[in-house]
């Protein structure tokens, strides 16, 4: 996909089929960890677009994918600029 070199130095991973990509954020703690998650969520609503992704304690791991397309999407690539600049706030 175009344009995704960025996020690949960013710390995205393409997966091996190339139709997601993933990423780990690591938190302070549980609390920081979820208040990311709700910012996170409260933008991919307004997106209509929605991340697969789960919490353990301090660690969110994140797959963006765009399931009717059968793989990577310009959604996909902004979602995930989205989720470095909020992981930055």
């Amino acid at each position: 996909m175009k344009g995704i070199e960025p996020l690949l130095a960013a710390g995205w991973a393409l997966n091996d089929a190339g139709t997601a990509i993933t990423k780990t954020y690591r938190f302070a703690d549980f609390a920081s960890a979820f208040g990311w998650m709700t910012r996170v969520a409260l933008v991919a609503e307004q997106m209509n677009h929605h991340p697969d992704w789960t919490n353990v304690y301090n660690r969110v791991s994140v797959s963006l994918t765009t399931h009717d397309a059968g793989g990577l999407t310009a959604k996909d690539t902004e979602l995930a600029r989205k989720m470095d600049e909020i992981s930055w706030n």
